[in-house]
């Protein structure tokens, strides 16, 4: 079975935390913000938690919030034939390529480089957010994330993330639920 370890591409976040900055506005990424208010859930970006310095793990990032690894949404881009796809997985898991290439119906599935990953979406790895992106692409959500009441997912930045009900995250970006987590042996 091809895995991938993707604890690296998490909601980023640290320690002492902030909803605004010094100048009253969203800690959520300024693009992140116009999404949102786009999409008609503005008071989300009210809700965003700004930490001062950068932690691009889901580990660090639940620390951070003081919350489990899997209330964690991670956003990772990943290359389906060449295409990319979103894939939303709870911060405890890993992501199967082999189930994504099932589910997609794909020869091969890779991870998305860095400049593809910042080209697809407006935002560098670590502080990819769930919507919002600069392209539409497919969405693929694993179901874990349901588990919860509440997740954490990235605000546009490796610095800020923002908390949503989960099927709410899932119905705005679009996404597909689909079983594609590594299974354990």
């Amino acid at each position: 079975m091809t895995t991938t370890d993707d604890t690296s591409d998490s909601a980023g976040t640290s320690d002492s935390a902030g909803t605004s900055d010094s100048a009253g506005t969203s800690a959520a990424h300024p693009r992140f913000a116009a999404a949102l208010g786009e999409l008609g859930l503005g008071d989300l970006a009210g809700r965003a938690r700004r930490f001062p310095e950068a932690t691009r793990t889901a580990a660090e990032a639940a620390a951070a919030i003081g919350c489990e690894l899997s209330q964690i949404c991670k956003s990772l881009i990943f290359a389906a034939d060449g295409v990319p796809v979103l894939v939303l997985m709870d911060g405890a898991s890993r992501v199967d390529l082999d189930r994504v290439r099932d589910e997609l119906g794909a020869e091969k599935v890779t991870r998305a480089k860095a400049d593809v990953v910042r080209e697809t979406t407006g935002y560098a790895i670590g502080g990819v957010p769930p919507f919002g992106h600069r392209t539409r692409t497919r969405v693929l959500a694993d179901r874990s994330l349901l588990a919860h009441d509440v997740v954490w997912a990235a605000a546009g930045t490796p610095h800020a993330v923002f908390p949503m009900e989960p099927k709410d995250l899932v119905a705005t970006a679009g996404a597909t639920l689909v079983d594609v987590r590594e299974r354990s042996a």
